[in-house]
């Protein structure tokens, strides 16, 4: 029997999750992802709900805990730095929550050995075929790579996914942007936080410093409110003209993070999106986590999201004896409710925060919660 060839795009969460479970399903896997090597960026991924049950299915939950930040919690300040309330851990952190880069450490490491990891490639062609030369399945163009064959192809490559715009069509079909934007980065902890946040929320910005255990750094999120998510795909410097306009004459800490923004080496930009799309599949490519059905940052169910939705990829294409048509509607019909969930508490939470909650392309409801698109806590 010949064993089924797979590839996956993306190597974050859901890319390797996927891959273990098909790797312990019989199936020949490898992940190909854009970085030159594994991604050290990424601030703190929080797990809810089910997703403990598949970190325990895969083995990892009692070392995912060794990485537990131990937040203490969130005090809110006014626009002069004084405080006016406080949030449990549990409103940022969950019921869990650890460094994104520990846990894609663990990832890659418990699937390093069976799973073929390509780095710094990306595909740039998806052709499918039912019949001919090479038999079905799917020829891929690789930028790097050349051209090879696989029976199915996986899309597990984020928000702006290539396997998505490549099978599924432009990503303005499927963005639905939430009315945030904005910048991440680290500096000294010059104030000294402990395993604590501190956030300042006002109409069209928010600040959010914490300290997640590296006693020297502080995580910096400024966000504010956007019409669309074009800044996402322009230069750096745009960006950061951006980030300084909208918290132009503003006090406190704000000329600080502002001059310190432009020397960090960790800067980084996002607006808040969720993908929304009429199906996850096309043939025999089919999308997972953030490429099919973001549920953005401001949900808090990203990394949750992204576990459970690989697990149930997988445990449709077990259960359909290598029907990958049949595997595929299983799958969504079984977590489309769960994505609509999450998807309304993000959209609700967007509202909540800065009026936002849908500008721009996509179908359909949903939406997210969390301090912004440069949360550092989002999953």
């Amino acid at each position: 029997m010949t064993t089924t060839k797979v590839l996956i795009s993306g190597s974050s969460v859901a890319g390797p999750a996927l891959a273990y479970f098909l790797h312990r399903d019989g199936y020949d896997v490898t992940v190909v992802e854009r970085a030159p090597d594994l991604r050290d960026s990424g601030y703190a991924v929080d797990f809810r709900g089910a997703a403990f049950d598949v970190l325990e299915e895969m083995g990892i939950l009692s070392e995912v805990r060794e990485h537990d930040t131990k937040m203490s919690g969130t005090v809110l300040v006014d626009e002069e730095g004084a405080e006016i309330g406080r949030l449990p851990a549990e409103a940022f952190a969950g019921e869990l929550e650890v460094p994104k880069r520990e846990l894609t450490r663990i990832l890659h490491r418990i699937t390093a050995g069976d799973v073929a990891y390509v780095f710094d490639d990306s595909i740039t062609a998806l052709t499918q075929h039912e019949s001919g030369v090479h038999g079905s399945g799917v020829t891929v163009e690789f930028e790097r790579g050349g051209t090879r064959e696989f029976d199915l192809v996986f899309g597990a490559d984020g928000v702006h996914s290539k396997v998505r715009q490549l099978a599924f069509g432009p990503h303005a079909g499927a963005l639905r942007h939430l009315g945030l934007s904005g910048a991440g980065f680290s500096i000294a902890n010059h104030l000294g936080l402990r395993r604590s946040g501190i956030l300042q929320h006002g109409k069209d910005t928010a600040i959010f410093l914490l300290n997640t255990g590296d006693a020297d750094r502080l995580t910096v999120s400024l966000s504010f409110s956007t019409a669309s998510p074009a800044l996402d795909r322009r230069p750096r410097h745009e960006q950061e003209q951006a980030v300084r306009a909208a918290y132009a004459g503003r006090g406190w800490q704000v000329p600080r993070l502002l001059e310190a923004m432009s020397e960090a080496d960790d800067f980084y930009f996002s607006s808040t999106c969720q993908v929304h799309l009429d199906r996850w599949s096309s043939g025999r490519i089919a999308l997972v986590g953030d490429a099919g059905y973001c549920a953005a940052p401001t949900s808090g169910m990203g990394t949750s999201q992204a576990l459970i939705g690989a697990r149930t990829l997988a445990r449709a294409l077990a259960s359909a004896g290598g029907d990958h048509a049949a595997a595929f509607a299983a799958y969504e019909a079984e977590l489309r409710p769960y994505v609509a969930e999450n998807q309304a508490l993000g959209q609700e939470t967007a509202v909540t925060m800065f009026g936002g909650g849908g500008s721009g392309g996509g179908s359909g409801g949903g939406s997210g919660g969390g301090t912004g698109p440069a949360d550092a806590h989002s999953a």
